[in-house]
């Protein structure tokens, strides 16, 4: 709970060609936890966490959800990126009350036990009205998760009364807070992509905060713009980082951060055709020190048991302890996994030493 209340949130994420992106930032700063602790947290049968659409898709503490009401309203009266949801809110306000009527009838339920319908064609993920309505309810806060199911299902229940939520610029000046705690240094830009706040709310948010004392105004030699610091973050002489980087990780969620701090391009390439991919299809970067020295594309096969290396590339600044490193910090997730074994293909640069130290 200290981890993900430092964090603010765990974007959630149905790809599982790993492991679902949710458990992979706690494995990269606590090492192999029981993922069951996890769960527990967030569908348990007293959960300490709830989903919203914080950053995107998200985990965050259950007490932390008043502190997107204001985003509930913008949904609920399709304001700005809540347009369509505004308008299907309206067209279909029908479908949505029945929607509601029915998870309270059952209690809680998933959009499959709504409507057994076809699919609808084209957007929203070719997603049912029924689902449509289940997730216009979700993000303008009257359903809540209450769980999981088989294939990561959401099953809705009625959001529980909460005590009355802040003014939305009391909420906003919070979720800077939040957001400046879990990057230490960060552009305007930064602090806003970390829970995607509108840009003008936040350039007065961080105004607010910076004439109470609780944002830093500093220069960082070649960012090109200026930069906000956490009052109480702490200023190692070292940094002594090991961890593989989910591609949903916090630390790289905005790219353009991510090749300002590290110097690297990171995309993320599952949408990309296979022929045209540069690292892979689910690549995590590797933290090595201060630095993003390689980068792994992974699939875990748990059939055969084994975590499988499709690809290893190093920087241009990896050194010969990199391999090693790396192949320490696979064992350990291969271990956390479930998974009796690591096995290298041979691609990428850093393929053969890899191997050689796997």
């Amino acid at each position: 709970m200290r981890a993900i209340q430092a964090l603010g949130a765990l974007q959630i994420d149905s790809v599982n060609v790993v492991s679902r992106t949710h458990y992979l930032p706690l494995f990269s700063r606590l090492g192999p936890y029981p993922r069951e602790h996890l769960e527990a947290l967030a569908w348990g049968s007293r959960p300490q966490l709830c989903e919203y659409w914080a950053h995107e898709a998200s985990l965050l503490p259950a007490e932390a959800r008043g502190l997107f009401g204001w985003r509930m309203v913008d949904a609920r009266d399709g304001i700005g990126v809540w347009k369509g949801i505004g308008r299907f809110r309206r067209e279909r306000g029908d479908l949505l009350e029945r929607v509601l009527e029915e998870v309270a009838r059952r209690g809680t339920a998933a959009a499959s036990d709504l409507d057994a319908g076809v699919k609808g064609e084209g957007g929203w993920w070719g997603w049912s009205e029924t689902k449509r309505a289940a997730e216009c309810l979700f993000w303008g806060g009257e359903l809540t998760t209450a769980t999981r199911r088989g294939n990561f299902e959401r099953v809705y229940g009625l959001a529980a009364d909460t005590p009355e939520a802040p003014s939305r610029q009391d909420a906003q000046r919070e979720l800077v807070r939040i957001a400046a705690r879990a990057l230490g240094v960060a552009t305007e830009r930064d602090l806003r992509d970390y829970f995607r706040l509108p840009p003008a709310e936040t350039r007065a948010r961080i105004a607010e905060l910076a004439a109470a004392g609780d944002l830093e105004p500093v220069a960082v030699k070649g960012w090109g713009a200026p930069a906000w610091l956490d009052p109480a973050a702490r200023r190692p002489r070292r940094v002594a980082a090991r961890a593989l980087l989910s591609p949903f990780d916090n630390l790289i969620w905005f790219r353009e951060r991510t090749e300002r701090l590290f110097g690297v391009r990171v995309r993320l390439e599952i949408y990309t055709p296979a022929h045209k991919r540069q690292h892979g299809y689910y690549v995590l970067p590797f933290l090595e020190g201060e630095a993003i020295t390689a980068r792994v594309d992974l699939k875990a096969d748990r059939k055969a048991g084994v975590l499988m290396v499709q690809s290893a590339h190093a920087e241009p600044w990896a050194a010969a302890a990199t391999a090693p490193a790396l192949a320490a910090e696979l064992r350990a997730m291969a271990g956390w996994l479930g998974l009796g074994d690591v096995r290298v293909a041979p691609r990428g640069d850093l393929a053969l030493a890899l191997a050689a130290a796997i």
